[in-house]
């Protein structure tokens, strides 16, 4: 407990590049398809 701890002017560590948040979106739409391709093939 003896450095303070940082304000929101300074973060511990750096934002996460924007390559994980476009891995995030594929990901979900990922997910969104196979359960699109998943029900078509239930309810048939």
């Amino acid at each position: 407990m003896s450095a303070p701890e940082p304000g929101p002017e300074e973060p511990r560590y750096e934002p996460p590049p924007p390559v994980g948040k476009l891995l995030v979106w594929v990901l979900v739409f990922v997910v969104a398809a196979l359960a699109v391709v998943l029900g078509g093939v239930y309810f048939t």
